[in-house]
């Protein structure tokens, strides 16, 4: 079963509540997003760190659900 980008932005929300979240449907099929994330809860961690926030955001829909993520972040200052 497919995600919608609104439950994928509303997980993101959930867990990083100051975060500016935009999500783009890459294929036109629901499983495969491209999500810009700018959180200042990622300030002082390592780009891997920071996507594994969001991972764990997404609560173990990512493989199941959501069959592919094309991630970037950052922090507000960058």
């Amino acid at each position: 079963m497919a995600m919608d980008a609104k439950a994928i932005e509303n997980l993101i929300r959930e867990a990083l509540p100051d975060a500016v979240v935009e999500i783009r449907d890459l294929a036109g099929d629901g499983d495969h997003y491209a999500a810009s994330v700018i959180s200042a809860s990622f300030k002082g961690k390592t780009r891997v760190q920071q996507h594994q926030m969001v991972y764990q955001a997404l609560k173990g829909r990512m493989g199941g659900e959501l069959h592919a993520l094309a991630l970037q972040t950052s922090t507000p200052q960058e």
